[in-house]
């Protein structure tokens, strides 16, 4: 997709690990769960995260974990398009409810291009198999910022997501898999996440 837009696609490095790690983002704890560092170029992915994702938010299997990683791939993207630049610069002296809406739009345009992925990886390696897609959604609702915050702290506060609803997860990424076209995930133009 990159070579067909006249760009190139630089691949990430995968980081694997537990407990902590230190990355040129900085030091991250297993509370972070996986995340991208721009900084390097890397997706780290703790393995104490695919665990809770199993035990805790009840969204097991192997293409549960694809999703996840699809989804800091898919932040690499957006690094390499320079769409997490103009975003950092869009929040600097934004109020935080606007630095907050930002934020959710990345993210689910980051589940979106994850989706992206499961379409051009099965139409190109014929490698989703059935439940595949709903381990995938299950894992995508099951991390929304509504179901972490009632569970955590037994109510929901909207304005305060930062990578947003379970519904809105679950559906950017569909959008993703049903297209496969990097157009239909432009959440920065979207009227209704």
């Amino acid at each position: 997709m990159f070579r067909r837009s006249g760009k190139t696609y630089q691949e990430p490095k995968l980081v694997l690990f537990t407990d902590a790690v230190d990355s040129a983002c900085g030091f991250a704890q297993s509370a972070v769960g996986p995340f991208y560092c721009p900084s390097d170029n890397k997706v780290y992915i703790d393995l104490q995260f695919y665990k809770d994702l199993q035990d805790r938010f009840h969204a097991p299997g192997e293409f549960a974990q694809a999703y996840v990683i699809a989804h800091e791939i898919g932040h690499h993207v957006q690094n390499l398009l320079g769409i997490s630049d103009k975003v950092r610069s869009m929040q600097q002296g934004a109020d935080k409810a606007t630095a907050n809406n930002l934020s959710v739009r990345l993210e689910l345009q980051a589940d979106c291009l994850a989706g992206i992925w499961a379409n051009h990886a099965d139409r190109s390696r014929n490698i989703v198999e059935a439940g595949d897609i709903e381990a995938a959604l299950r894992a995508a609702s099951s991390i929304g910022d509504d179901r972490i915050q009632r569970q955590t702290q037994g109510h929901v506060v909207p304005e305060s997501f930062t990578h947003g609803s379970s519904e809105q997860r679950v559906r950017w990424f569909k959008q993703g898999v049903a297209t496969g076209d990097f157009a239909q995930c432009d959440t920065f133009k979207a009227g209704s996440l």
